[in-house]
């Protein structure tokens, strides 16, 4: 397995390598990886001739500066996962300094509104620091694909207005969420969480589920309300958001429309951990 922790050498290493392969995938990461990252992993190599990994605890996107210090950092146990899915990935893991030089923050950009709900409400600047470090990955891999889990979905639906609004020649590839057992959406951020609570945040998938039940015959402001009611009971779980929106444009459902596919946004406290998931109701 090749390790890179410098743009200019991974570039040279990936330039030489175009004369041989079709193809290039490249899975974008924070490290800490899990099941639904392998997938991801496993994606792109059935997918790419050559399959690049980043991993990188991206500071512009975080907006709170103790989440930062506290998010899981393991790169030796991410090379041993990746190494057992495959030992010809290239893994570019580089620090700030060979990431930003010495202008560790953000650009603007301009998402047609798509970063002013739900996550960008809650967490002020993240997208744009998000659309940052995915532009100079691309720019640095130049990949023909790069695949994205939906967990992130609001962030997937960004990075590709940010490609299409730029012209960017690179397909965005959205994957399919990976679940634990009793239903929580697989994040690096579980790993937070005591046995006891991680095993109770199953009631967020739990809480999906019913509201995509209840899609069928009630309105999205009853939903909301009958979700918000279920998480005041809950004594460990605080929710922070429900949204039932738009699948594609994300607009907030007020009147649902025919021909047009809906998903439940949804963002919740365990432990201080912040933990957020989706589900395509319709």
């Amino acid at each position: 397995m090749l390790l890179f922790d410098q743009k200019r050498e991974l570039k040279d290493y990936l330039q030489k390598e175009r004369v041989s392969v079709r193809s290039i995938g490249l899975v974008p990461t924070m490290g800490a990886l899990h099941k639904g990252h392998v997938s991801l992993v496993k994606k792109a190599l059935q997918e790419n001739d050559l399959v690049v990994v980043s991993i990188f605890v991206n500071p512009t996107q975080f907006d709170n500066k103790d989440d930062l210090q506290k998010y899981p950092r393991s790169l030796k146990d991410d090379l041993d996962t990746l190494n057992l899915v495959s030992p010809d990935i290239v893994v570019f893991a580089p620090t700030i300094d060979a990431m930003y030089g010495n202008n560790v923050q953000s650009q603007s950009y301009e998402f047609d509104g798509l970063d002013k709900i739900m996550e960008g409400e809650f967490r002020k600047g993240h997208f744009d620091g998000v659309g940052t470090i995915v532009e100079l990955l691309l720019k640095t891999v130049t990949p023909n694909n790069a695949y994205f889990g939906e967990k992130d979905f609001q962030q997937l639906q960004i990075i590709k207005k940010m490609v299409a609004s730029k012209n960017l020649p690179y397909q965005i590839i959205g994957c399919p969420i990976e679940r634990e057992p009793h239903g929580l959406a697989m994040s690096s951020r579980n790993e937070r969480l005591s046995k006891t609570t991680r095993k109770e945040a199953g009631f967020i998938h739990k809480i999906l589920m019913a509201a995509k039940s209840k899609f069928g015959t009630e309105n999205a402001k009853d939903i909301a309300a009958w979700v918000r009611s279920e998480f005041e009971k809950n004594q460990v779980l605080d929710l922070e958001y429900f949204q039932i929106a738009d699948e594609d444009t994300l607009t907030p459902l007020t009147k649902r429309k025919k021909n047009t596919k809906y998903r439940a946004f949804i963002a919740v406290y365990a432990d201080g951990v912040r933990l957020i998931d989706n589900l395509r109701l319709n």
